[in-house]
């Protein structure tokens, strides 16, 4: 699988799943996260396509989800909306900052 935030490439551990606390070595970030399950949608309800799944706020931090499972892949591109709506408010924040 690669990391949701540097694309590194990983190998899962011999039981081929990833621990609710683990890191990427290479960034730090959480690897148990909805960017890096392949469940991950942002065009989904809930930006989550098991329809089972709860809702999870932060779709780039450490989660207790039950359904993960991590993605053979992902495209580094590929933002949740909350990610977007934040980086729009960053952004007319600074337009009208003095």
């Amino acid at each position: 699988m690669n990391c949701w935030h540097c694309g590194s490439r990983l190998e899962l551990g011999s039981n081929g799943g990833i621990g609710k606390k683990d890191e990427c070595p290479n960034c730090e970030a959480d690897l148990h996260v909805c960017r890096n399950c392949r469940f991950f949608d942002p065009t989904a309800e809930n930006e989550c396509s098991e329809p089972m799944a709860e809702w999870v706020r932060y779709k780039d931090r450490a989660n207790y989800c039950d359904y993960f499972e991590a993605a053979e892949s992902i495209e580094l591109g590929k933002k949740s909306a909350a990610a977007g709506a934040d980086e729009a408010r960053k952004a007319w924040d600074r337009l009208f900052k003095s």
